[in-house]
This record gives structure tokens, sequence and C-alpha cells, in this order.
């Protein structure tokens, strides 16, 4: 058998493979719904095989969609739409996860195939907030800078947003640390420039994500696993690196974090990131072997080989899979194949299965 296809625990929580959908906004929602789309999106790749689908990044409040169209999971409301969903990919074998988070300055934008640019209140949109009153780029608005009172409420909406996923039924969680969202604007100087607890020393910069953490794994059940996803990098000189990134999961894993998704850039529009196959993965392996704990590869990972590569030779304890999988929702079945591994197909599919 291939260490693709090996099984893998997390708490009291078996993964078929170390294959896992990455989360992937589909801007389909209303309200921040999921619906029909959503249901075949997710539910197809847990038929395709893989053994965690996650929800694209799912706002803990209406203010932290990056569009209005995101999914949301602040009330019970979103809850129950959810379990559908939840219900259907256990069916199929598969662990249903979801990402939660807060879009910070980067929030009130419209959906890409409109341009993606910044909604003002007329359009439907609504002003940002973030640690600091910095734009992310030229044509954004200054974000509102936070006050007390907003952390204090990042952090009910955070601990409420895992108990409606709990709710839903889904079995594993990740905290949005990266891509310049919130947190990410949090821990990164270039984007963080108070001067109070939360800003200024590395100590100062991770408070507000760890409090994050900390509300989550507080009400998320011990026998489930909350992972965490972190730029490792802003790839920018200056600002948030690998260094920082070991430290900051050194503290997470003290307070109970099972996984780092290790992704990288995002803060600003202007860093030059060397995107090519693999490009993530000597962070994964830094932190996997700097902080003991498991990590799990993410960004031009497409082929079964190099996916196979990465996990036999401990690089990552998984691999997880975006574009790759809106392009092939049925990969890992393929991969199978090609790694020459047999795993079991459903059995409408089973006519169809190569020998």
């Amino acid at each position: 058998m291939s260490t693709l296809f090996s099984r893998f625990r997390l708490r009291e929580i078996e993964f078929r493979n170390r294959i896992f959908v990455s989360p992937m906004c589909q801007y389909s929602s209303q309200d921040g719904m999921p619906n029909d789309w959503h249901l075949v999106h997710l539910g197809s790749r847990a038929v395709g095989g893989a053994s965690l689908v996650m929800v694209e990044a799912t706002a803990v409040s209406p203010e932290g969609r990056i569009s209005p169209h995101d999914s949301g999971l602040w009330s019970s409301d979103h809850g129950r739409a959810f379990s559908r969903i939840t219900a259907f990919i256990k069916s199929q074998g598969a662990i249903p996860g979801i990402q939660l988070a807060h879009a910070g300055r980067k929030a009130s934008t419209d959906i890409p195939w409109r341009g993606g640019g910044p909604l003002d209140e007329s359009a439907g949109g609504w002003r940002p907030i973030a640690p600091s009153p910095v734009p992310f780029d030229e044509r954004s608005p200054v974000p509102r800078e936070m006050c007390s009172k907003d952390i204090g409420d990042i952090l009910t909406q955070f601990q409420a947003a895992a108990r409606f996923s709990l709710d839903a039924g889904f079995e594993a969680l990740e905290i949005h640390m990266a891509h310049g969202y919130l947190l990410h604007e949090f821990l990164s100087p270039l984007s963080n420039k108070r001067t109070d607890e939360f800003g200024g020393a590395f100590e100062n910069r991770i408070r507000l994500p760890l409090k994050a953490a900390e509300a989550v794994r507080a009400v998320w059940p011990s026998s489930l696993p909350v992972f965490v996803r972190i730029s490792c990098t802003d790839w920018v000189e200056g600002g948030w690196d690998l260094a920082q990134s070991v430290e900051l999961c050194r503290k997470l894993k003290e307070i109970g974090v099972d996984l780092i998704d290790c992704s990288s850039g995002a803060l600003v529009p202007y860093a030059k990131i060397p995107a090519g196959p693999g490009f993530n993965v000597p962070f994964a392996a830094a932190i996997r072997k700097e902080v003991g704990m498991p990590t799990g590869a993410v960004g031009f990972i497409t082929q079964p080989v190099q996916a196979e590569q990465i996990v036999a030779t401990g690089q990552a304890d998984v691999v997880l899979l975006a574009r790759e999988m809106l392009r092939q929702p049925y990969w890992p079945l393929q991969a199978a194949y090609v790694l020459r591994d047999d795993i079991l197909w459903p059995n409408q599919y089973q006519r169809a299965k190569p020998h």
C-alpha cells in the first residue's frame, strides 16, 4: 500500500487516506447559507475518494465575509443548513470539515467573476475592520481600526461558530490564520501597527490568534481535531516569516491544535511569490520537524507520485488539494490506480473501476 492511501488518525477521528480537499470559496451563498451547489460540490469530492472534505472559508459574522456571497456560520439556522451536507459526506466514508474565518480588511469585495473589487454600502458592501487602518491596496477602503470591544466580539464569534459547527455535524475544524485575512493581519507587522497589547512585539501580535484558538478548543470536543491554516511567510522582507511561524505553532500545539495547514502569502499584493509545484512543502516539513506536530502541505500539488513523495518522505502528514480537485473531483480514485493501490469505489461506480 502507498503511504498516500494509508490511514491517518487525529484524536478519535480516522481518515481513510492522506488526501484532503482544501477549503475553496464558491461565492454561491445568500446570507451565508449553503445550498444545492454546496451539496453537489462538496458531496462529489466525498464520492471521489478524499478522506476529508473541507467547506470553504466560512465567516463567523456577516461582516467577516470576503464577499456578500460567502458561506457563513453565525446562527443555528446556518448549522441546520449545513447538516444535510455533512450527513452526505459521512455517508460516503469521508470526514466533513469546516474552515472558520474572518476576512478583516479584505472583506466586502465583489465576487471574482465580476472583478472582485471593493464594494461600498450602496452596492451591498460594508466598511471592513482590521488591526490597524491600513488598506490592502490602493483601491481598497481604509478599514476601521478595531477597538477592545471588537476584539472581544471576534472571540465570541469564533467560539459561537465552533458550537454551530459541532451541531451541524462537522468532525474537523480549521481556524483560518492565513492569506491576509483578519487573524493573519494581527500576526504580521506589515498590517498590524497597533501599540497596545495586541500589536508591536511578537508576543502581542500573536495574542488574538492564540485567544481565538483557545476559544475554539474550549468548546470543540476533545475527541475531535482542530487545524490551523497559516501563511508561513509573507514573502516580504520585514513581514511574517517561517521563524515566527515555528514559534506560533509551538504555542498552538500547547493549546491543543492538532495539525498545521501550511500555506503562504496573500497579505500584501506586492509580494513576489515563487509559486510552483510543491513550493509550500518545505514550510510543512520545517514545522513538522521543529515543532513535532502533524502538518499538511498545499500548493500546486497535482500529480499522484508528487503527493506520494511528500507524505512518504515525511515532509508532511497529509496533502491538501484545491484547484486540482476543481478540475478532477475524483482525483483520489485516479491516483490510487496510478499508485497501484486498490481502494474502495462507490458501488454505483464499480463498473467503471479500472483493473
